[in-house]
């Protein structure tokens, strides 16, 4: 699945980040450059951690109850996470689908991302884009009851917050629109903002959209993780993985 993806990463890629931000430079307030958060500038397998740590806790799975972010290896694949932590196929299979219960009422929480942490290089990155002038969108699939601490967790992690600069967050209005739809309908809104000139997403299929929406912009790939969906990246995309091009 993802360690596929990671594959994709070439030697050169640096480049292509400082690339970015010239070009972003030479524009400046026309410019706008779009990341999303879970997976691209955030690492959230801390909150996925303590979520298992807590179902574990709560449910006298003692193996569960020391779980930790190493033990997320594959994406979202919370199977893979429960047998790193020890349990076996059995045990995965009876407490898998209380475990799934017990996950959705906590990861799309204000409560729970602000355990999450920034990339290697996430939050200078940022900086360095406000620097250049241009317009920096994030543009995630998180929805507007997590905008408290997803600002909490970018001013822990010293991300470019909304209101500095040039700086915008949009959020899907409720946890029930697709993510897809979402991020397809956002696509108009910045271009409201200017010339996209960069998007930076991990989900194969969001990669893509923005690419055939944006042709004459550089799409990036974080190689980190993803949902799992076959996608297969247009040729054109570049992939990371992380930010740290110096």
């Amino acid at each position: 699945m993802a360690s596929n993806l990671r594959t994709r990463v070439r030697e050169g890629w640096q480049q292509t980040l400082r690339g970015i931000l010239e070009q972003a430079r030479s524009l400046g307030p026309q410019a706008v450059l779009a990341f999303d958060l879970d997976s691209t500038l955030f690492d959230n397998r801390p909150r996925q951690a303590r979520i298992l740590r807590e179902f574990g806790l709560a449910q006298a799975v003692e193996k569960l109850s020391a779980c930790g972010p190493h033990h997320w290896d594959s994406g979202f694949d919370m199977r893979g996470a429960m047998l790193n932590c020890g349990l076996s196929s059995e045990e995965v299979d009876s407490h898998y689908e209380a475990l799934r219960t017990f996950w959705l009422k906590r990861f799309f929480t204000s409560e729970y991302c602000v355990d999450d942490v920034a990339l290697q290089g996430a939050a200078p990155f940022t900086h360095a884009v406000v620097a250049t002038g241009a317009h920096l969108a994030y543009v995630t699939g998180r929805h507007e009851g997590m905008r408290p601490g997803t600002l909490e967790c970018m001013r822990r992690n010293g991300l470019a917050v909304p209101g500095e600069g040039r700086v915008h967050l949009l959020m899907k209005p409720t946890e029930q629109e697709n993510d897809d739809a979402f991020k397809r309908a956002a696509h108009a809104r910045l271009g409201e903002l200017g010339r996209l000139i960069a998007a930076f997403d991990n989900e194969p299929t969001h990669a893509n959209d923005y690419l055939q929406r944006f042709p004459d912009a550089q799409v990036i790939h974080l190689a980190t993780d993803h949902s799992g969906r076959p996608v297969v990246l247009l040729d054109s995309i570049v992939s990371v993985p992380h930010f740290s091009y110096e």
